[in-house]
């Protein structure tokens, strides 16, 4: 499969009640392995939020979190159009005509391609939620590095900083074909991990979060970097979004 294919006040709770409902927090969050957190919107902050819980919505696309051309120096207006425009919207008409022929497929009790659409449930709605990720991942007021909690994690987990980036940058430029560079809370351990998913949806740690990722099939860089993925990943760490990494992971401890 290539991309883009179509494919109120209640009752006193009780301290075991609060702690029973953060683990179920964080079990929502980490749905599909290293792309948790479906279903997830962009809010008017940038930011992802969880959808609405009441009915169910079909996915939509959501809009950059800044101008097409505010990376530009990084990655082009022309880059993000055709990333952002055609790549990801791919994604979004895939993951919502996935759920349709499922919902087809129960209400007529054939389930003769049942496999195909987990397939392509997985491929397109990992794809859709790692790329919402991949866009708040960046901000033209990125980079530097972290501060306060994330940096303490950051510390415990990879022994610096700079250890975290070395890390990151050699998983990420290493992952197999077309993947990504996945920065993950991992909540039974409490730690922070890397992760190089290929594809979308394989590879992945499943009950992580992940907090920022970095897409390395090549339509995300090739316009500009040709064939030097490591040129592109070292660069990433020059437009990365902190602040959004740090709001993921107070979300999910």
């Amino acid at each position: 499969m290539h991309e883009g294919e179509t494919a109120n006040h209640g009752p006193r709770r009780t301290p075991s009640d609060m702690e029973s409902g953060a683990m179920n927090r964080r079990q929502a969050l980490g749905c599909l392995g290293a792309a948790a957190a479906i279903p997830l919107v962009a809010t008017g902050s940038g930011f992802l939020s969880p959808a609405r819980a009441q009915g169910q919505v079909a996915y939509t696309l959501p809009p950059l979190p800044y101008e097409k051309n505010a990376l530009e120096g990084f990655l082009s207006a022309e880059i993000l159009e055709i990333h952002h425009d055609k790549h990801h919207a791919g994604y979004v008409r895939g993951l919502n005509g996935t759920l349709t022929k499922l919902e087809e497929a129960r209400a007529s009790n054939d389930y003769e391609a049942i496999k195909a659409l987990t397939r392509a449930l997985a491929f397109h709605g990992s794809g859709h939620v790692l790329h919402t990720l991949y866009w708040n991942s960046m901000s033209p007021q990125g980079g530097g590095e972290p501060t306060g909690r994330l940096r303490e994690m950051m510390e415990s987990s990879f022994g610096g900083v700079e250890s975290f980036q070395a890390h990151f940058k050699a998983a990420t430029k290493k992952a197999e074909a077309s993947g990504w560079g996945i920065l993950a809370y991992e909540p039974l351990g409490g730690r922070l991990v890397i992760l190089a998913a290929e594809s979308h949806q394989q590879m992945g740690l499943q009950g992580c979060v992940p907090l920022l990722v970095c897409d390395v099939w090549e339509h995300a860089y090739y316009l500009k970097y040709q064939n030097r993925r490591a040129d592109y990943v070292d660069r990433f760490m020059e437009v990365v979004n902190w602040d959004h990494a740090a709001q993921r992971l107070a979300e999910a401890e």
